[in-house]
């Protein structure tokens, strides 16, 4: 396969950056340089809020009716339908996923979710209402009509471990609204957001409403700050989304933030463990840990907790970690030398304040190239320890026992984050009470996997976050609501 090299996307042509500093995107299970895209300047960013600008202000794109805008977006869709197969491709290079992820999480589930939201929008979705005629003393009956716009200039900066869904939860539903766009990828995965710049061009989106630069801190402020940005859509680590939220204070844009998760999964005493397990085993091994909403603390009933944990170490022994091509891997490498040294620095202190290795811990034998860490289990956990309650973002989990169900709640809320939750109870009516008690937005029950579904709303409470993503939720974040009254006595 050909190395591709890009020039960044700005108002609906390939251009040279301003600068000549190029980033080198690596297979992060080989090491190998896989493609070449230019470091947007701070003068590159400036000219794509520009073009986003008159897109917005001047370009056809807001003014458009909802079932054309629709139509392009649908066109779209059909052309990530005929590129499926090289959007996998691409994305098991480019972030590591095994082909079973990048099939289904990683392409399929994002194609749907992007056409699901096209027909959402020209169907489904109420743009402008009527008002109840209301009597007003003095002035006689008043009537009108709430009407939804498009927000206007919306930068979304994405992150790097699931690249083309995360592009797509954003591109789709500030598209569908009638916004214009600036996409930052992430440094390590930009390939997938250029990807987007083709199928845009080949479906004919006018000029200006897709706008894809590339860039580092420096081209990421210049997004949060510059005034001709309205909103910004940014998803990562909680650390940056603080500065995210910082840099846009001042002009009072609206930001959206999915940031980190520490999501708990309450395993109760009369659980089903052989099911349960399965989300256990994820929440380590799924890309490798890279994943916010990843169930990474399993609060197991005392009774239950050896023979958990007994389950658990024995199906880590059957997960084959390696090259994600090979049809036998269960789990790709991290995305880079640094995610991997941050891991591995993060079992380090569990193991110096007292937590007890069950599994793994290393790097795997004969992996010599490629940022690979072992599926990783720790037992003896205390809710206090740095291990439960920093986000690893890598293939590490730890098990802490409870006594009751108030002290598993207790726990799963004793956190800074609050994404994403599951509970197993075989009585799904117990573990249902159980969920509404965790403050997260999202809990699966006994496994319920509904979180993927276009129509789901995604989102957290405290520091993971701000605002939501997906469905109706996602698509009403890129708009604004506009009430135009008139009175009914004429004349």
């Amino acid at each position: 396969m050909s190395m591709p090299t890009y020039r960044l996307y700005i108002d609906g042509a390939w251009q040279d950056s301003d600068g000549s500093e190029e980033l080198k995107v690596l297979n992060p299970a080989t090491e190998e340089v896989i493609g070449l895209v230019p470091q947007a300047t701070r003068t590159d960013v400036v000219r794509a809020v520009e073009a986003a600008r008159r897109a917005f202000d001047r370009g056809p794109w807001p003014t458009m009716s909802v079932k054309e805008r629709s139509r392009v977006l649908l066109r779209m869709a059909e052309v990530m339908d005929r590129r499926r197969n090289e959007i996998i491709e691409l994305n098991m290079r480019e972030a590591g996923s095994v082909r079973w992820l990048a099939e289904s999480i990683q392409a399929g589930i994002p194609i749907d979710h992007f056409r699901d939201m096209a027909e959402r929008a020209m169907l489904g979705f109420a743009w402008e209402r009527p008002m109840m005629p209301t009597i007003v003393p003095g002035a006689g009956i008043g009537q009108g009509v709430i009407r939804r716009e498009p927000f206007g200039v919306a930068a979304l900066i994405s992150a790097y471990n699931f690249p083309f869904f995360l592009n797509t939860m954003k591109l789709a539903p500030a598209l569908a609204a009638g916004c214009t766009v600036v996409l930052k990828p992430a440094p390590t995965t930009p390939l997938e957001a250029f990807l987007f710049a083709e199928i845009a061009e080949e479906a004919g989106l006018p000029p200006g409403v897709l706008n894809v630069v590339t860039g580092d801190v420096e081209a990421g402020r210049e997004l949060t700050t510059h005034p001709m940005v309205d909103l910004i859509s940014f998803t990562g680590s909680d650390v940056v989304g603080r500065h995210v939220y910082t840099q846009a204070a001042p002009s009072l844009k609206k930001v959206v933030l999915e940031l980190g998760g520490k999501s708990a999964n309450i395993i109760c005493a009369d659980a089903d463990l052989r099911r349960a397990v399965v989300d256990v085993i994820m929440g380590i091994t799924m890309h490798a840990g890279q994943g916010c909403a990843l169930l990474t603390r399993t609060l197991v009933h005392e009774s239950r907790k050896d023979e958990l944990i007994q389950m658990v170490t024995a199906a880590l022994d059957g997960i084959r970690v390696g090259d994600p091509f090979d049809p036998k891997t269960g789990m790709g490498p991290l995305i880079s030398a640094a995610q991997r040294e941050k891991v591995e620095s993060l079992i380090r202190t569990g193991a110096e304040e007292g937590a007890r290795l069950a599994y793994g811990g290393g790097r795997p034998v004969g992996l010599d190239k490629g940022f690979f860490v072992e599926p990783t289990l720790f037992v003896d956990v205390d809710n206090s320890m740095t291990i439960a309650r920093k986000e690893f973002f890598g293939p590490v989990g730890v098990v802490i026992p409870f006594q009751d169900d108030d002290e598993a709640v207790r726990i799963a809320n004793d956190s800074d984050f609050g994404l994403s939750g599951g509970v197993w109870a075989k009585d799904p009516v117990h573990a249902y009470e159980i969920a509404k008690r965790i403050r997260t937005g999202t809990v699966a029950v006994n496994g319920g996997g509904g979180a993927v579904t276009p129509h789901a709303a995604f989102g957290g409470y405290k520091q993971s976050g701000l605002g939501r993503e997906w469905g109706e939720a996602g698509l009403d974040e890129y708009l604004q609501t506009k009430t135009i009254t008139w009175s009914a006595m004429q004349g």
